[in-house]
């Protein structure tokens, strides 16, 4: 009998030559039914893989990565073979087709020019080959008969990968029903399991990436276990679409991107009010917390660079110029900076933990291509800290930021999940100082009992970091927040402080930010609000609509009360109808539209509607003014 130890530590024996299929039976009927596939001592592996040896299998579902990754490979199979079933007659040849983060895709040649209404057949195609229920059947072959084959076959593109392979290597086969693949796997059982699919897109992408090749045909969709989960998907599509940033920091006049400058972010007037409120906030904040802001310069002599370790493990992200025949590069991170204020000054016990937070502007080259909107942009505003603190302080300072954390991701609705990212493989220092600063790190987020996974090495290149993955309205994750902890730059630009002992000793300095990029975050905004900012956020708060041209002195004098009282307004005194007006400043997403005629003037008073509300309600000035004041002061996303 084999011994295998299951994810929870528990222990099973089993008859060897069993499959992992029949395995999990013997151990749940119920979750037999759920998993996709399986690892096997770390490696991911089809259910119907025979036990041989005393190992451990974890069972992996559409919850975990590499399930899903099993059932989305095998819808693009699923997808080949209905290509291959309805264009016999078009010169139909794949070439490859893998499962990606939120479905899958298969690269074809072909005759035809495939359009949406084809994408249609193809997909009925799809859920004909799901009900047959075919199994999926795994076969080792020799290097030349799968050659064999495929050249049979008429299949190019699959000899050509073949022929890229050691002359003894053994071919990994899949076959469901008259169709069989070149693959190397894994895959669910049968077709069966790919119960909800759907075809969204067809594109052009050159064989191997290389544009010297042939244009192929690119077939995107995605699938999930059930319908209704495909169904919220796509609906998140769809709103997404409508979110995007682009489209709605143009309408909203909010910034601009120019070809004069590739991924240099234009801000105007309604998009700095955005900005300067999130700052506004952010310094408020940080003074409760006990930071103090500093600024250091956007250019430094390469030697400062080569200190900090940029210059070896950075240099490709950077730009650089010269100076008086010197070289100098623009700052890609504001730490060093920050590292040469800290030194500036003899440090004791007594000063720490000293929070240095600053704005500052960095500068990383991205390739144009990877340019997207404010998402992914050449420059753009760390909202930066650096942390000094005595070894002793560690988890108490990191507890401390994560309460910072948690106070603003919740004044804007957003809620997160935690990773632990460990050492990566072009890193600086010893074994001992990463598995200590790693350890530190797990130890605050376990303490805190803050459930968290573990991203192997996705860490900086100077220590381990926890990343803070916010979850939008519609359910979409964005990495914003990160708390590194550095035990290295410390060493490097010989940081040091006066201890208890009259002695020095080196300091451990945490890395962090909040928003991540005051650019990315108003990205982000902008799409989890889709553009309806809260009041305290909105480029403009109150919009006030006279009547007709005899209410417009009234419309501005309360214009002028708000304003002297810090209120963002703006009158409208267009010759429009006032419906018009009112839609338009809906469509402007107002938080506050207010009309004003005959009886408001009389009573100094003025009807309000609020955003997305079709009713108006009348109210005394100075009893909407508190109300909007309140609004503002409490940061409420309400109205």
């Amino acid at each position: 009998m084999l011994k295998i130890t299951l994810k929870d530590g528990a222990v099973r024996e089993v008859e060897e030559g069993k499959s992992i299929l029949e395995f999990v039976k013997e151990v749940s009927n119920s979750l037999a039914k759920k998993v996709l596939a399986a690892k096997v001592d770390g490696e991911t592996k089809d259910l119907t893989t025979v036990l041989t040896k005393d190992c451990q299998v974890d069972f992996l579902t559409f919850e975990d990565a590499d399930g899903r990754w099993a059932l989305r490979h095998t819808a693009s199979h699923i997808l080949a073979q209905a290509v291959k079933r309805l264009y016999k007659d078009q010169n139909v040849k794949l070439a490859i087709g893998p499962a990606i983060d939120n479905g899958f895709y298969y690269d074809i040649d072909m005759d035809k020019q495939l359009g949406e209404a084809d994408l249609k057949d193809i997909e009925k195609e799809m859920k004909k080959i799901v009900k047959e229920n075919l199994k999926l059947e795994r076969k080792e072959v020799s290097r030349a008969d799968a050659l064999k084959m495929f050249e049979e076959m008429g299949e190019s593109y699959k000899v050509e990968l073949i022929n890229d392979l050691p002359e003894d290597a053994l071919i990994t086969l899949y076959t469901q029903g008259e169709f069989t693949d070149l693959c190397a796997g894994p895959h669910v059982v049968s077709t069966g399991k790919v119960k909800a699919l759907k075809l969204q897109s067809v594109a052009g992408a050159y064989w191997r990436g290389s544009e010297k090749n042939k244009m192929l045909q690119r077939i995107y969709g995605t699938a999930f276990e059930k319908q209704t989960d495909l169904d919220e998907y796509l609906h998140m599509l769809e709103e997404a679409a409508k979110r995007d940033h682009r489209k709605l920091g143009k309408e909203l006049d909010l910034f601009s991107l120019h070809e004069e400058g590739p991924g240099f972010p234009f801000f105007h007037p309604n998009g700095m009010v955005v900005r300067n409120e999130l700052i506004n906030y952010w310094r408020e904040v940080h003074r409760r917390y006990g930071y103090q802001e500093i600024k250091t310069p956007m250019i430094m002599n390469r030697k400062l660079w080569e200190t900090s370790g940029h210059w070896d493990h950075y240099k490709e992200n950077m730009y650089f110029t010269k100076i008086d025949d010197e070289d100098y590069a623009v700052k890609p991170m504001n730490c060093p900076g920050g590292m040469l204020v800290y030194k500036s000054h003899q440090h004791s016990y007594r000063d720490l933990p000293l929070r240095l937070g600053e704005l500052g502007i960095v500068h990383r080259h991205e390739l144009s291509g990877a340019l997207h909107g404010l998402f992914r942009v050449r420059n753009f505003t760390q909202d930066d800290a650096h942390l000094f603190i005595t070894p002793n302080q560690i988890e108490e300072e990191i507890q401390h930021t994560i309460d910072l954390f948690d106070e603003v991701y919740s004044t804007f609705g957003l809620t997160y999940t935690a990773e632990l990212s460990t050492r990566p493989e072009d890193s600086m220092g010893s074994d001992e100082i990463w598995e200590s600063a790693t350890e530190a790190l797990r130890n605050a987020l376990e303490h805190r009992g803050l459930k968290y996974v573990i991203n192997e090495g996705d860490g900086a290149f100077y220590g381990p970091k926890i990343d803070f993955h916010l979850r939008d309205s519609i359910g979409r994750t964005w990495q914003c927040g990160t708390i590194q902890l550095d035990m290295l730059m410390p060493e490097k630009f010989d940081l040091t402080y006066v201890g208890e002992d009259g002695e020095k000793h080196r300091p451990v300095m945490l890395h962090r930010v909040v928003y991540g990029s005051i650019e990315r975050f108003i990205g982000i905004l902008i799409e989890n609000y889709a553009g309806a900012f809260p009041t305290w956020l909105a480029p403009v708060q109150v919009r006030i609509l006279p009547i007709t041209e005899k209410h417009a002195d009234y419309a501005y004098e309360l214009k002028k009360k708000m304003f002297d009282l810090g209120l963002r307004v703006e009158v409208d005194d267009r010759n429009e109808k006032v419906g018009y007006k009112i839609r338009e400043s809906q469509v402007k997403k107002t938080p506050y539209t207010l009309v004003v005629g005959d009886q408001e003037v009389a009573d100094k008073t003025a009807a309000v509607r609020k955003r997305g509300v079709q009713e108006s309600t009348t109210m005394k000035i100075d009893d909407f003014i508190a109300y909007v004041q309140e609004k503002i002061a409490s940061k409420s996303e309400e109205f």
